[in-house]
């Protein structure tokens, strides 16, 4: 009977065995997680909470990779280089040959585009580099800036555009009739627009996080386009003025017509160099912590963000 019960009845695990069932549930789901089992923590708060801090090590570690862009600044430092030098040979321009700038008398008109060089080129280009020279400063501090740089630009923008119109009513000029000034209205219209929404999706508060996202492509797009419109309506009002003044002397190579032109290079110059800045990829601004962990708990919010979904 002994015997008998001893051949049928199961085998008790015996020590091996009883350390081998939790071994082997600890490596299957170390298999899948990464970690080992913790006893009474559900598994898939510890998935989620291990992918969380694996996600933030690699934003930390390519936060560190992109922290250091190589040549960015030196290409910084050779556009603002060009930048000065557009404000600097516009102001001899007017003052060598245009008699300089005043607000009153015919003087006036050279305020139009004086200003115009300084906000819609210079200041605005340099707006679209913010985020490229300040890359590890807080997200906000950063936008405040570059929103201050577009308000200064508008302003002295403002100034030139009422410099020109109110010289064209003293004198009695027409106003609107040339593609520099339709081009121009379009600019200063494109650059009050652009500000106005991205103050209301980027700093104000009640825009959502999905909405900004969503927006901010075509936000960076129109920017970097009103720039380029801003460097080619310059242009077509240089050339403007040149045939206004010089007339059939400016193909004799009068010296104001070769240093309007050089002028004119280093305009292009000046924005090609910006744009090359821009759409370089590797040259962006890295994604700060705080970001990135807010992205995530948005992401978790409306994803439901889980083992399974992963």
């Amino acid at each position: 009977m002994l015997s008998h019960l001893a051949l049928t009845s199961p085998a008790l695990p015996g020590p091996g065995a009883m350390e081998q069932g939790p071994r082997l549930k600890s490596s299957s789901f170390s298999f899948l997680s990464g970690q080992p089992w913790v006893p009474g923590l559900p598994v898939c708060r510890v998935s989620s909470e291990v992918r969380m801090e694996s996600c933030h090590l690699s934003m930390e570690s390519r936060t560190s990779m992109a922290s250091s862009p190589g040549a960015l600044p030196y290409y910084v430092a050779f556009s603002q280089l060009l930048g000065l030098m557009v404000v600097a040979m516009t102001g001899a321009w007017l003052g060598l040959y245009r008699g300089g700038i005043a607000w009153e008398g015919t003087l006036q008109f050279n305020v139009h585009p004086l200003c115009m060089v300084i906000g819609l080129v210079f200041l605005q280009g340099d707006a679209l580099l913010v985020y490229r020279v300040f890359r590890n400063e807080a997200k906000r501090t950063t936008k405040v800036l570059h929103g201050l740089l577009h308000v200064f630009a508008f302003i002295i923008a403002l100034v030139g555009l009422v410099a020109v119109f109110d010289y064209h009513r003293k004198k009695g000029y027409a106003d609107l009739y040339s593609l520099h000034s339709w081009c121009g209205m379009l600019v200063f219209v494109l650059c009050f627009v652009q500000w106005l929404v991205g103050f209301s999706f980027f700093l104000f508060p009640g825009a959502s996080f999905s909405l900004r996202n969503r927006y901010r492509p075509q936000h960076v797009f129109f920017g970097a386009t009103i720039f380029l419109l801003s460097v080619g309506t310059a242009l077509l009002g240089l050339k403007e003025e040149l045939l206004f003044t010089l007339g059939s002397k400016y193909s004799t190579f009068e010296p104001e017509g070769v240093l309007a032109n050089v002028l004119g290079l280093l305009l292009v110059s000046f924005g090609v160099v910006v744009l090359y800045i821009l759409t370089r990829a590797e040259w962006k601004r890295p994604p700060q912590a705080e970001e990135q962990a807010l992205s995530m708990d948005f992401k978790t919010l409306t994803e439901g963000d889980s083992p399974s979904s992963q």
